[in-house]
């Protein structure tokens, strides 16, 4: 009687190929490597932002005293239109979830109605921001005296009413000069309003300028995810994904999505709060 042999088989390694490691498709798997090289851009910049912001603390310009206005509503509202932006952008991520659930459930129809959802978001929280450049770019009514050294002289304010003085000015360090020292300033001055990427009325030009690049960048990112939901959203409705069988690919726009909203988070919280 011949003895049974028993071979060993070899264990198939995750790098030999024709296997997906941690059982994830290629296609979220890149996603993932994209998201976190992004996070490295978005991670430099706000550290970029935190060490310029630490170097000129003094005269850096505080976002509760620019950042003030509301739509259709007059008087100082620090932050709430800001605050508005965060809670649509947030509100879209939240339909992007439930788009991605109704995919699992192959219900093609409700898929299509959260991802229009997650579109109209989208473009509330671009015309949001556009609205927002536009208000920051234009300045205020009175404007700020931008001296040779860049420094600003802003005209003093009542904290409680929020009326001005005019013949005060005040520098972001708190010195505050009247009378014939203020007409002084403002004859070596320009009166200036608004700010661009070299003068700023609220303060130190490198505010204007992380403003502009943050922002922008970050709007750039929701552009780009809008249109991409545009082209699933017309998938969707075109039956491309119910015939496919699976709906991954809203599973993939909504990881791209969502990391959209959370550097979002992170930029509300470090330029406009702290």
């Amino acid at each position: 009687m011949a003895e049974a042999t028993t071979e060993n088989k070899p264990t198939k390694s995750v790098w030999g190929g024709g296997m997906s490691p941690f059982n994830v498709s290629w296609g979220k798997m890149y996603m993932w490597f994209f998201l976190v090289s992004d996070a490295f851009t978005f991670s430099s910049l706000l550290i970029a932002y935190g060490t310029m912001r630490h170097r000129f603390t003094e005269i850096w310009p505080k976002a509760n005293d620019v950042f003030t206005h509301f739509p259709f509503l007059d008087g100082h509202i620090p932050l709430a239109y800001v605050g508005l932006m965060t809670f649509i952008l947030i509100m879209s991520s939240v339909t992007m979830v439930l788009a991605v659930d109704a995919g699992h459930k192959r219900n093609n129809k409700a898929v299509a109605k959260w991802m229009l959802l997650t579109i109209i978001g989208g473009f509330m929280f671009l015309g949001s921001q556009a609205w927002e450049w536009y208000h920051f770019i234009h300045g205020t009514d009175h404007g700020a005296y931008v001296m040779p050294d860049t420094r600003v002289a802003r005209f003093a304010t009542d904290h409680h009413t929020h009326e001005l003085d005019m013949n005060t000015l005040v520098f972001p360090d708190g010195t505050t000069v009247t009378g014939a020292e203020a007409e002084a300033v403002k004859a070596k001055s320009q009166l200036f309003h608004g700010a661009n990427l070299t003068r700023n009325e609220y303060g130190h030009p490198l505010f204007g300028d992380f403003f502009f690049f943050i922002t922008g960048f970050h709007g750039f990112h929701v552009f780009s995810g809008v249109m991409i939901n545009i082209i699933i959203f017309i998938n969707v409705l075109n039956g491309v994904y119910a015939r496919r069988g699976h709906y991954e690919q809203i599973e993939k726009t909504g990881l791209y999505w969502h990391f959209v909203d959370l550097v979002w988070v992170f930029v509300f919280t470090f330029f406009y709060l702290v």
